[in-house]
């Protein structure tokens, strides 16, 4: 046993690399994606640190060139998850019994491993596996993934430094620990970093995972569980158990040891597993806590002052990079008249030269959609557009499945502020715009305050600093990340904590210590070093 009192290494943000042309990043990172694209996996449960494979196979292939398999995947069923979960009750008293320092060192490691010889290989799955560029993959499965590991760790530091305070004779201590139970962590397919953290996260504070990935981003996944291995991850902390949501799912949080859910995906999933939760709740030991990151409708508002250049960039960047398929995105904008035709022709040279294609190749702006579920859903709403007299379409429109499930980055003006684009998620290259008379700012923000059931980002655009203040106040419900000339994505882990309210979740930041709040459970300890041996008290006595 040591002891002392530890100190963490001081976080810092991973720093993006370039991938320019003759770069050695981008040579290495090449010569991966080739050797990946050249290679299937096959890809088994891991339950208890064995690999678990049950023949119920479902294939995995590029979203780009949906013709190419690039593994198949064992699924899971109720069997396999029970396992898993008996696996983390089983591994759950050696791993919480070790010291703070011990399970932080295994995830440190994570990062610097990440940050190095893994970093291509982890970028590589995540580009052909869910259609990211170099620079999408660069940003998520690297970067916020290292970011993830290293604040998280000091944030765990800070945590357990959380201490009341004595009175004399008296020392009083809080202890922080993990919840009675297993987290089950759902993750999406969108960041593999959020997939990441979501399993990471609650174990560093010594608790054990069973880990239901999303099949649309099974291949990332798999090799981010095979990294926790590389680094020193003891059997059972963490159980990969790949499947159908429905069949993993309803498995998952069946069993009275639940202790939490910690979830990123639709609304309708999570609440879903709320409602279920809710009713079963005589069934558990202790209530389960529900974290839950879910869906957005995110807006930028332009007041007649804004820098159109800059909001133009803004737009472009929010709205389309990977796809639309961001829970930050851009999906929806409020331009005042007076700037409509000075960004119609900032949007019109910005979009013309992007590119949209296969990933590996670099000149490449966006990839594809990641299935044929979201492609379908994304044409009928741009084809609704086309013929519809409440809209028009501005920019792209263009649908072709035939390769890939490729949508063209596409702008729609909305004539009704309601149109259906403007208030239903799409996860997809689509923003409608609402031109709104420069006069009716105060109204328009109202609107734009009341028109979704969500509330994840937002931004203002706007020069004027009293329209700023009056922005900031009417949408301070709006978002739970809100930005001030600056797009609605890329809240960075330790700067911008990311979290939403209303429809959009639970607002537990990730990226900061309020996350890891959640997955503790404080004990209050009181030592009193002379206890009193006399019953009565002063007052008791005689005049």
């Amino acid at each position: 046993m040591t002891h002392g009192a530890f100190r963490t290494p001081t976080p810092i943000n991973e720093p993006v690399k370039g991938y320019a042309p003759l770069s050695p990043e981008r040579a290495s990172l090449s010569a991966e994606l080739a050797k990946m694209t050249g290679a299937q996996l096959e890809i088994p449960l891991v339950i208890g640190g064995r690999e678990v494979r049950t023949g119920d196979l479902e294939t995995v292939s590029m979203p780009h060139r949906h013709g190419h398999v690039l593994a198949r995947v064992h699924r899971a069923g109720p069997a396999e998850v029970k396992l898993a979960i008996e696996a983390a009750s089983a591994a759950k008293a050696g791993w919480e019994a070790l010291p703070w320092q011990e399970r932080v060192a295994v995830f440190l490691r994570v990062g610097e491993l990440l940050a190095g010889p893994w970093r291509d290989r982890i970028n590589a799955s995540t580009m052909l596996g869910q259609s990211k560029t170099a620079h999408q993959a660069e940003i998520d499965s690297a970067c916020e993934t290292i970011d993830f590991m290293r604040f998280n760790a000091h944030f765990a530091e800070r945590l357990y430094n959380e201490q009341p305070q004595s009175s004399p004779g008296v020392w009083n201590r809080l202890e922080h620990r993990p919840l009675d139970g297993y987290v089950f962590a759902i993750s999406p397919f969108n960041f593999t970093s959020i997939a990441a953290n979501l399993a990471s996260a609650p174990a560093m504070l010594g608790n054990t995972v069973v880990w239901k990935p999303a099949s649309t981003a099974i291949l990332s996944n798999y090799l981010m569980m095979k990294l926790y291995e590389a680094a020193g991850l003891p059997p059972g902390v963490i159980n990969f158990v790949p499947g159908s949501g429905p069949v993993v799912g309803e498995a998952g949080i069946a069993d009275r040891r639940l202790a939490g859910v910690h979830f990123t995906g639709s609304t309708g999933v999570f609440n879903g597993i709320w409602s279920t939760i809710g009713k079963n709740i005589a069934n558990y030991g202790q209530y389960p806590r529900l974290v839950g990151e879910t869906g957005g409708k995110d807006f930028v508002f332009a007041h007649a002052s804004a820098d159109v250049r800059a909001l133009a960039v803004a737009l472009v960047r929010g709205a389309f990079e990977y796809q639309g398929q961001k829970c930050s995105a851009a999906s929806r904008a409020y331009i005042p008249a007076s700037l409509w035709k000075p960004l119609q022709d900032e949007l019109g040279a910005m979009l013309a030269p992007l590119k949209m294609g296969d990933v590996a190749d670099f000149s490449n702006f966006v990839g594809a959609v990641i299935d044929k579920r979201s492609y379908d859903k994304l044409a009928g709403a741009v084809n609704a557009a086309k013929s519809s007299k409440a809209a028009r379409v501005v920019f792209g429109g263009k649908c072709d499945p035939s390769v890939g499930w490729f949508i063209e980055p596409t702008v729609i003006e909305a004539l009704d502020p309601k149109y259906d684009t403007m208030c239903t998620e799409l996860f997809g290259p689509v923003l409608t715009i609402h031109v709104y008379d420069d006069a009716k700012y105060a109204e328009t923000l109202a609107l734009c305050n009341s028109t979704s059931d969500y509330a994840l980002t937002g931004a203002i655009f706007a020069d004027d600093r009293g329209a700023v203040r009056q922005a900031v106040d009417a949408l301070r419900f709006a978002a739970g990340n809100f930005y001030i000339n600056d797009k609605p994505t890329g809240a960075v882990v330790g700067q911008q904590p990311f979290g939403g309210s209303r429809a959009s979740g639970t607002n537990d930041k990730a990226g900061s210590i309020l996350n890891l709040l959640r997955w503790v459970s404080p004990r209050t300890i009181k030592e009193t070093f002379v206890p009193p041996h006399d019953w009565r008290y002063p007052f008791l006595g005689a005049k």
